[in-house]
């Protein structure tokens, strides 16, 4: 995967939209995967999953390599 707006980085944030934290893992992420799946459904139990959820979206559509 190139870099931001690179095919690969539009198929993780797709990846990450159904599950939090999967496109970090597409990406080679792996720590920033765990602690963003972790962290998003811990929140889901108090309705602020989403925030997570979105940032996990937002981040991989945006990484570098």
């Amino acid at each position: 995967m190139n870099g931001q707006g690179s095919a690969g980085n539009v198929i993780a944030a797709l990846a990450s939209f159904f599950i939090p934290g999967l496109g970090q893992l597409l990406q080679g992420r792996l720590m920033m995967a765990i602690i963003q799946f972790v962290l998003a459904g811990f929140l889901w139990f108090f309705l602020m999953g989403w925030l997570i959820h979105l940032w996990s979206i937002i981040d991989a559509a945006r990484w570098k390599g």
